[in-house]
């Protein structure tokens, strides 16, 4: 079989460190030639006579023909593997010396030390996998919720490939109709009318804008949110820390200023991730450590994807507090989504704070959420505010494609544009210029799954995976 690869690769796939048993995976076209050096099944065959996609017990050698281990081996054949190529799967004890002890002989029988993600990378070369698949398979390694779990299985079960497959199909049978009349005007070919042209186009200009508003809710599921609790000093951004993290994550003390720098954490809040920082109280203050603080937390506030701001309404509203009101809805006019939270509503003056909670409301355009943060029930409430921010309606954990990152967004964007182009060029310019921005918008796609990408952009997406992958 022809192989782009030159080389058979080896490396530990299972993480290092003690455990019951670890893998070691062979690819390439030498793997089972290589492997039969030192691995020599009980049964007397040798691994080239073992049936495709079996397992077998095998003694494990070493370069003197001592025992290394005893270990169970599975041989796949291309193009039936992972990679698309021979494959050589060795489960052996879990011990690290043995372990590196066992790659170290398939190395120096032939095979060749893996990159990180070197073996899904061969997947994609050989057509196993689209790239948003393989990116898949890094969300699944990566998962730190449920949800995100469930996308990444679902990503990786191709939908988001079959979903661009069929907008590109759609422009594809609208360029190639307009096209064909053009390139071979004797022939007796059937025309697409103007309109059939423009209700292919709003089809594929649909389904493209569905895909970019789900990136909201996959960024927040998969990548996590860059989450900023901003607020004065001592307005309990410590204790939402704590009560998000669901552990004491910060120092809580009844003095204000206690905390100086930015504290981060990554929480899953229901089935959102947050990246999350909690900021020095911004206040004035002469303190040349303290004012060092303040600062962070507005660089923070300037980068954050979801605000926090805190207010203790227990002692009203006050001029530190109007500026913290001023930073948060400079950032909300920005579209930077904001929740409100009323802190230590337990020892709110209901009549007083009244009048508090409607200034916040109107400054900020979102209801605050009334709530004491020592109290665990509290976490609930808060999170599920955070859900109904972060989730589309558009979004099914059963069926429906979600794009989860940057690049894809970006793919999807310059798509989306080029189809709005054409839309626009085929009132003025006639169907045959608008399949110019057609083509265009195929190119983003091309790049979105693979069809089209460049080397640095594959190069650095098989970079993210770990040596093994």
């Amino acid at each position: 079989m022809y192989s782009m690869f030159g080389s058979t690769i080896a490396a530990i796939s299972t993480p290092r460190g003690k455990g019951g048993i670890a893998v070691i995976r062979v690819s390439g076209d030498d793997a089972i030639t290589i492997c039969e050096k030192f691995i020599f099944p009980k049964s007397g065959k040798k691994l080239s006579e073992i049936r495709r996609g079996s397992v077998c017990l095998a003694d494990v050698k070493d370069e003197d023909g001592g025992l290394l281990d005893e270990a169970v081996i599975t041989v796949f054949h291309a193009p039936h593997s992972y990679t698309g190529e021979n494959t050589v799967e060795i489960s052996c004890h879990g011990g690290v010396l043995l372990t590196e002890s066992i790659l170290m002989r398939t190395l120096s029988c032939g095979a060749v030390q893996a990159g990180p993600g070197e073996f899904t990378r061969r997947a994609f070369s050989a057509g196993k996998l689209s790239l948003s698949q393989a990116e898949a398979v890094i969300g699944m390694i990566d998962a730190e919720t449920k949800a995100a779990l469930a996308l990444s299985r679902i990503n990786l079960d191709g939908a988001i490939r079959r979903k661009t497959d069929a907008i590109y199909d759609t422009l594809k049978t609208l360029v190639s109709g307009v096209y064909a009349i053009i390139d071979f005007p004797d022939e007796d070919l059937s025309s697409l009318s103007e309109d059939e042209v423009r209700d292919g186009i709003i089809s594929a200009m649909d389904a493209l804008e569905m895909l970019r508003r789900s990136y909201k809710t996959g960024h927040a599921v998969c990548e996590g949110v860059k989450t900023v609790i901003f607020g004065k000093p001592n307005t309990g951004k410590s204790t939402i820390l704590n009560l998000l993290a669901e552990k004491e994550r910060a120092i809580v003390t009844d003095v204000a200023g206690t905390t100086r720098d930015v504290i981060s954490e990554t929480v899953a809040a229901g089935n959102v991730t947050l990246r999350l920082s909690d900021t020095a109280g911004v206040h004035g203050t002469d303190d040349f450590v303290e004012s060092i603080g303040v600062q962070k937390s507005i660089e923070a506030l300037e980068e954050a994807e979801l605000i926090l701001a805190v207010f203790d309404l227990s002692r009203g509203l006050d001029a530190e507090d109007e500026e913290i009101l001023t930073h948060v809805e400079n950032r909300a006019s920005l579209g930077v989504p904001v929740i409100a939270i009323c802190n230590k509503s337990d020892l709110f003056d209901s009549e007083k704070t009244e009048a508090d909670i409607s200034r916040i409301a109107t400054a900020l355009g979102t209801e605050p959420i009334l709530l004491c943060a020592k109290n665990e029930t509290s976490r609930e409430a808060l999170v599920s505010r955070i859900e109904t921010t972060f989730e589309s309606s558009d979004f099914s954990a059963s069926d429906n494609a979600v794009i989860t990152n940057a690049r894809q967004f970006a793919a999807v964007n310059d798509a989306l544009s080029h189809v709005r182009s054409a839309l626009e060029t085929l009132d003025f310019l006639g169907a045959d210029t608008a399949c110019s921005e057609l083509e265009l918008a195929m190119g983003s796609l091309g790049e979105f799954d693979g069809r089209q990408v460049t080397i640095d952009i594959v190069d650095s997406i098989f970079h993210r995976f770990c040596v093994g992958k």
